[in-house]
């Protein structure tokens, strides 16, 4: 185990690595094209991922920044005791060790994973996809430059150029000690992950998110909730795929075609259950399991239901476990609602695209747990601790 860097020495990694990126954002964008143009294009959310701009560089110096100005996660006491006989007992955070992450197409996440994971006091393994290896390498470069200028070793932030025979040889076998896995990516990465791993995974899982328009609602906000949730960036895990709408709406057929007006404008595929489809002549889908899917694509599917219950059973059984947002005026309906809909994040009158580790404050994240164990949500900085227990005696015997 890697003897636990100071503080000090952690954020000057991470202020230096900031400062690394600005002067490299011109090469790094460079080459990223060659990254983009090697790049078969054939998956749309993909892609979209995998490119690095302007906005991509400014939120990797941000993270950095962030992340230095943050308390240290390690060694906070949780809980103390004095045992009866003298003793005296605390638990307290402390770093898991060495953490791999396996993930597709996205170089920032080289910066901000790293970053955490450094941050918290763990060796990060970054295996990313074969997509972005260009990207990636270039990071890590950046990440070795910024360590060893602060005279740490390189071996704390570690690059697995690995294809898929090697990634699950290493995962069945790791020639060093694994602590914690994290894949972050697609349902079949997740599955491959969970099939060979042998240490603990936590699942950064799918989004598959739900909007429901409840009899309440306002529906100018309703509106722009799910146009926001389905339109601005289609190849996240907090984009929304479906609606259900209450019949007990107010002329709820006239705002179900205003909606899918709405969303034609944006080249979205609207498909309806048949119901839906009956009022808005959009196709009726063919069969009940597309409720399951995460579209990862300009496609929505809207359903209606005939009360809160029933809104509250259909997202239980086919949303992923990621996000769903009621959308009413009636605070207690809302209420019910959050409580009861089992999803990593429950949002009133909110766009789910807020499901995100810099949105809701931790400064980035390392990924979006729907796991119940160990964290849930988002992951950041507080959340890639483990804990154990420190008892101070004077001879004392049991």
């Amino acid at each position: 185990m890697n003897k636990i860097l100071p503080i000090e020495k952690r954020n000057a990694v991470l202020t230096t690595m900031a400062a690394l990126l600005e002067p490299e954002r011109e090469n790094l964008k460079a080459i990223n094209q060659q990254d983009l143009a090697n790049y078969n294009g054939e998956d749309l959310a993909m892609e979209k991922r995998l490119l690095v701009d302007d906005a991509k560089v400014d939120g990797m110096i941000l993270s950095m920044q962030q992340l230095a100005s943050q308390e240290d996660p390690v060694g906070q006491v949780r809980f103390t005791f004095t045992h009866e006989n003298g003793m005296k007992i605390s638990n307290k955070t402390a770093a898991f060790g060495t953490i791999l992450i396996i993930y597709e197409s996205r170089p920032d996440v080289t910066v901000e994973a790293g970053g955490i994971a450094f941050k918290s006091g763990n060796k990060i393994l970054l295996k990313g996809g074969k997509e972005s290896l260009l990207s990636n390498q270039k990071i890590v470069s950046l990440w070795h430059q910024a360590l060893e200028s602060n005279g740490v070793a390189t071996e704390w932030v570690e690059y697995l150029n690995y294809d898929r025979a090697q990634t699950q040889a290493f995962l069945e076998k790791p020639t060093q000690k694994v602590d914690l896995i994290v894949p972050r990516g697609g349902e079949k990465l997740i599955e491959f992950t969970k099939k060979f791993a042998t240490c603990p995974v936590i699942v950064s899982g799918r989004g598959n998110n739900f909007v429901y328009v409840n009899q309440s609602a306002d529906l100018k906000k309703a509106m722009d909730i799910i146009i926001n949730g389905k339109t601005t960036n289609i190849g996240v895990c907090n984009a929304l795929d479906k609606v259900v709408i209450d019949t007990k709406v107010p002329n709820w057929e006239s705002f179900a075609k205003e909606l899918v007006t709405e969303l034609q404008k944006f080249n979205v595929e609207v498909l309806g259950d048949s119901a839906f489809a009956k009022a808005t002549q959009v196709p009726e889908i063919e069969n009940e399991a597309i409720w399951y899917e995460e579209f990862l694509n300009y496609k929505i599917v809207i359903g209606v239901v005939n009360s809160d219950e029933e809104a509250i059973a259909k997202i239980n059984k086919y949303c992923g476990g990621h996000s769903a947002s009621i959308i009413t005026e009636v605070a207690d309906d809302a209420q019910v609602f959050m409580e009861n809909v089992d999803a990593a994040s429950v949002y009133h009158n909110a766009s789910t695209r807020f499901t995100d580790g810099g949105q809701f404050g931790l400064g980035g994240e390392l990924a979006i747990s729907t796991d119940k164990l160990h964290q849930r949500g988002p992951i950041g900085l507080q959340h890639l601790v483990t804990n154990k227990w420190y008892v101070y005696g004077d001879g004392q015997i049991r």
